[in-house]
């Protein structure tokens, strides 16, 4: 089933004469786990603007083609009506709090829309669980780490209980260890049955959960598909983007050895080399 459809869209901002995307098409699946990648300055963030209407409602400018959310044209609905469909977590999650306690955070949105107040207790309730951050429940989301904060914001869009959850970069304030966390995270939800797009830089720990890559530059996209198969292409690494090391260090193996698949993860690549070490030793 097809929750989201980009038809040849073409977009510029208010008083721009260069576009920020020419003539995109995207085809995203119930329960995809995509990541939206490329160099800076080549449309992600304005692309996953159109995915929960902020463009072109918000952001208005010149807007050629359409966005479909499961069926509904974005230009005909509401960014919160769409936003019941489409949860969205920008970079920096205190841009996105609101309340003083983390309790309040996560039914702020329940509480405008007029939900029960008895149904608003067990979506919060269950939203905290979700994250694992019930501990956190009386405490001051400002006071919080950034990761702890992400997953405030995560719970608050989880109690909309939208299908699609789109991030932008969220890692981008973590120390590795958290991103790792958060990443796995993300898995879990997926897991759950939600459909999941990352826009990202930081591939090392996305690639191995992923079924899907978009890969843009320009404004326009160059690559899509199979994460592994994207980033194993030779001419990837000259259009910007972080191709992990472990990926980048067998496709150099693949030119001496043979290897019959790219490896998902750090872990992954180090099992593959030691068998091709001591499967080589055994044979000399």
């Amino acid at each position: 089933m097809k929750v989201l459809v980009v038809e040849n869209l073409t977009y510029y901002y208010p008083g721009s004469t260069k576009p920020a995307l020419k003539n995109v098409s995207l085809e995203i699946e119930k329960g995809d786990f995509v990541i939206i990648t490329g160099p800076s300055g080549s449309g992600k963030s304005t692309l996953i603007r159109t995915f929960n209407g902020l463009i072109p409602h918000f952001y208005k400018g010149r807007f050629e083609g359409r966005v479909l959310v499961f069926g509904v044209d974005t230009r005909k609905a509401s960014v919160a009506e769409l936003s019941k469909k489409v949860g969205m977590v920008f970079q920096d999650p205190e841009n996105q709090i609101l309340t003083l306690s983390v309790e309040r955070e996560i039914a702020f949105g329940l509480e405008n829309l007029g939900v029960d107040p008895r149904e608003i207790r067990l979506r919060v309730n269950e939203s905290l669980r979700s994250l694992r951050i019930e501990h956190l429940r009386y405490r001051v989301p400002f006071e919080l780490s950034i990761g702890e904060q992400q997953k405030v914001i995560v719970a608050s869009i989880l109690a909309m209980k939208p299908e699609i959850l789109v991030f932008d970069e969220p890692t981008a304030h973590m120390d590795p260890f958290s991103a790792l966390m958060f990443i796995q995270i993300l898995n879990e939800l997926n897991k759950q049955g939600y459909t999941i797009i990352v826009v990202e830089h930081r591939l090392d720990f996305l690639v191995k959960y992923a079924n899907k890559i978009v890969v843009l530059r320009d404004g326009k996209i160059v690559k899509i598909g199979d994460p592994l198969k994207v980033l194993a292409e030779e001419d990837v690494e000259h259009i910007g983007i972080n191709v992990p090391k472990y990926i980048t260090l067998f496709k150099k193996l693949s030119s001496y050895v043979s290897i019959t698949s790219i490896p998902k993860s750090s872990d992954e690549a180090s099992k593959i080399l030691k068998e091709i070490v001591y499967g080589n030793r055994d044979r000399g």
